[in-house]
């Protein structure tokens, strides 16, 4: 998908005052970001632009009590608001079901379609608003992400300290994370590995991924078998995935890689162009048949790692989604342009 040099929704005016026809998207940096460079820490949050743009932004003036600049380090707590031209927010989901929580952490099982940060698109309807419309400003911050269309289990930390330690967690890779996905095709093997070097961006589509042998970072999932089964004459398969790295998109493309690409997937899916037709709500009938779902079939069932408090082992489980087992079941389906709301 080609860069627009046209106006984009974040291409924000001068920050005094608000111009009607604007909103503000206010963030507030998490403590696992501490000392990252504000360009790089709104690169994460917004990751459909890429870096020079979001300087631009920065540069043009962000609404903050302070200048910021591009290379301003950030601190837990520091507030600013980002500018962008108002329009039609999708609807998203609402319900934020809790699956765990203490001093320390609150667990989510997030529903599929609602993303977690404010994007271009998103502002209201996001976990992190959600959170915080509901529980309070400071009450809980996620320590790491899924795409908007996963479903399942998001980890928050509630305290200072608790956002530290769980940052740390992550980076470290001392957080077991398991899928459960729907693919399309019968696996050979029962057990299978993906050990494909990842690299980001392609010609279509900058927020992709792609496969790199020759300069992509080290990327490795293994795969189980759980179920084979066939629907409307065409094979599927339940797999459990293990990643053991922690790239963007890692399942996804791996299974692509394999030959077995996820239900619904419109970026690693049947076909590369479904991802920028769907973009522009142009994803015509028969491609929706194709994919199946509304949605990429993956969520996210199983984590662990060590409590940021007592330092003992926790794990918490998300069983697979209503839309999941239907499919699997059989029952009809109409996936269609009314879920064309926005990119994967």
């Amino acid at each position: 998908m080609n860069e627009k040099s046209a106006e984009s929704p974040l291409d924000s005016p001068p920050a005094s005052g608000r111009p009607e026809g604007y909103v503000d998207i206010e963030y507030t940096v998490e403590p696992n970001y501490a000392g990252w460079r504000l360009d790089r820490y709104l690169g994460e949050k917004i990751r459909r632009l890429p870096r020079t743009r979001i300087q631009g932004i920065i540069q043009r003036g962000l609404v903050c009590e302070h200048r910021l600049k591009p290379s301003t380090l950030v601190y837990p707590g520091l507030t600013f608001r980002l500018r962008r031209n108002a329009s039609a927010e999708p609807e998203t989901p609402t319900e934020l079901p809790i699956v765990f929580q203490d001093d320390w952490l609150l667990v989510l099982d997030k529903p599929a379609g609602l993303p977690i940060h404010p994007t271009a698109r998103y502002q209201r309807g996001t976990l992190v608003s959600l959170l915080r419309e509901r529980f309070g400003e400071r009450f809980a911050e996620p320590a790491h992400r899924l795409d908007r269309e996963t479903s399942g289990l998001v980890v928050c930390g509630r305290t200072t300290e608790a956002c530290r330690v769980l940052g740390r967690l992550f980076l470290s890779r001392d957080v077991h994370k398991e899928y459960l996905a729907v693919c399309e095709g019968h696996p050979p093997e029962d057990t299978f590995t993906v050990d494909a070097p990842i690299a980001e961006g392609t010609e279509l589509i900058r927020i992709a991924v792609r496969i790199d042998r020759t300069g992509g970072k080290e990327s490795r999932t293994r795969f189980q078998v759980l179920q084979r089964f066939v629907r409307d004459g065409a094979p599927f398969a339940l797999l459990r995935c293990y990643p053991e790295t922690g790239r963007q998109h890692q399942i996804r493309i791996h299974l692509h890689e394999a030959g077995f690409p996820l239900v619904g997937d419109k970026m690693y899916g049947p076909d590369p162009g479904y991802f920028d037709r769907f973009s522009k709500h142009a994803l015509e009938p028969e491609a929706w048949a194709r994919l199946r779902l509304p949605r990429h079939a993956l969520h996210a069932v199983h984590i662990a790692f060590p409590h940021p408090g007592t330092r003992q082992p926790v794990s918490f489980e998300s069983p697979l989604p209503g839309d999941l087992v239907d499919f699997m079941a059989g029952k009809a389906l109409a996936p269609g342009p009314e879920d064309a709301t926005s990119a994967a």
